[in-house]
């Protein structure tokens, strides 16, 4: 008998979450990948609106993406995570700080959203590259500081 592994349908997730309603910003490197910017990730970051939690999650769990803690304390803590082979870092604060005290509130960064084709026929939502900026800013780990360098370039390359 020859066993079969779990095969990650990434379109399906995307689809998945559009079909949910949710309120949900695609932000860290996957959102890079998606602008076409050459760096590489092993997982998948949305910031989502604190009242589409149970909406995500449901959305979600036919791919077999569980969370690691209820709704209530992930509102708590600001953040959870979906995760089986693949994993989703999800954030749920209302706002966050960026390491120089700028506060970035997701309804306005919402606001500014765009859409994003992330594979044929199938497109997501992120933030417009000032506020994806931002959102790098959140941790500056070094990672995220040559990130930002990226989307300055394309930012200038779009003309925004």
């Amino acid at each position: 008998m020859q066993m079969q592994g779990y095969v990650f349908d990434e379109s399906e997730l995307f689809r998945s979450i559009s079909r949910s309603g949710a309120r949900a910003l695609l932000i860290g490197r996957r959102a890079l990948v998606a602008l076409g910017l050459p760096v590489l990730t092993g997982d998948y970051d949305f910031w989502l609106h604190i009242d589409d939690m149970v909406a995500f999650n449901e959305a979600l769990a036919p791919l077999e993406l569980y969370p690691s803690c209820t709704v209530a304390a992930a509102r708590t803590r600001g953040r959870y995570v979906l995760e089986n082979d693949e994993r989703v870092d999800v954030f749920v604060a209302r706002a966050v700080n960026t390491i120089d005290g700028v506060r970035v509130v997701f309804d306005d960064v919402w606001a500014r959203r765009r859409s994003v084709e992330v594979t044929p026929g199938v497109a997501t939502c992120m933030p417009c590259i000032d506020d994806l900026i931002a959102t790098k800013r959140f941790a500056a780990r070094a990672r995220d500081i040559e990130d930002i360098r990226l989307l300055e370039l394309l930012r200038e390359e779009d003309g925004e």
